[in-house]
């Protein structure tokens, strides 16, 4: 709903849910929600304002939930996180021909990071070293050759559009695999 005052326009978002929402948050953000079951303003006066707006956020009833309300000609996200989810990890890296790897898409995925190094690192518990980055579709081409008796190994993440990236995977033991130098 949104009302004109004597000061600009104030917007108020209401919304009735039965199940709490979660908050997330990550290295770079964190989401937080506020709301006051007999109605009114949530406690820590959630908003913002100045000489010529005023912003503020009404919930009635329980927390706000993950709920999507929707019909053909609208939909109401959840906000933020519907639009920005946590990068996941992209899986099914293989080589289409002899130069060229391909990977499944990410939802989250805003750009691709591909990580290599040779095979003899993998005993020392390496990850790859940033061999490409910001790639914008699932495929790379490299054309190097290893050397004789060597061979190079492949990793790849999902960077989501908040520029938070994804895991390497996990190693065979189940735990997930570092990433101690991140492609810029």
């Amino acid at each position: 709903m949104i009302t004109r005052t004597a000061l600009g326009i104030s917007i108020v978002l209401v919304a009735v849910a039965s199940s709490p929402a979660l908050a997330q948050q990550s290295a770079s953000y964190k989401l937080t929600e506020s709301a006051v079951n007999a109605g009114g303003r949530p406690v820590n006066g959630a908003g913002a304002s100045s000489t010529s707006y005023r912003v503020s956020f009404d919930a009635i009833g329980d927390a706000v939930a993950g709920g999507s309300p929707s019909s053909a000609s609208y939909r109401l996200g959840s906000g933020f996180v519907s639009w920005f989810p946590p990068p996941g990890e992209a899986k099914g890296l293989r080589f289409s021909d002899r130069t060229t790897l391909r990977w499944d898409p990410e939802p989250s995925v805003g750009t691709y990071n591909l990580y290599r190094d040779f095979v003899s690192a993998l005993a020392g518990g390496g990850t790859g070293t940033c061999f490409v980055n910001g790639v914008s579709t699932e495929q790379a081409s490299d054309g190097g050759s290893p050397g004789a008796g060597k061979g190079f190994f492949y990793l790849v993440t999902a960077e989501n559009r908040l520029a938070e990236e994804g895991t390497k995977g996990k190693r065979s033991s189940g735990s997930e695999r570092p990433n101690p130098a991140p492609c810029p």
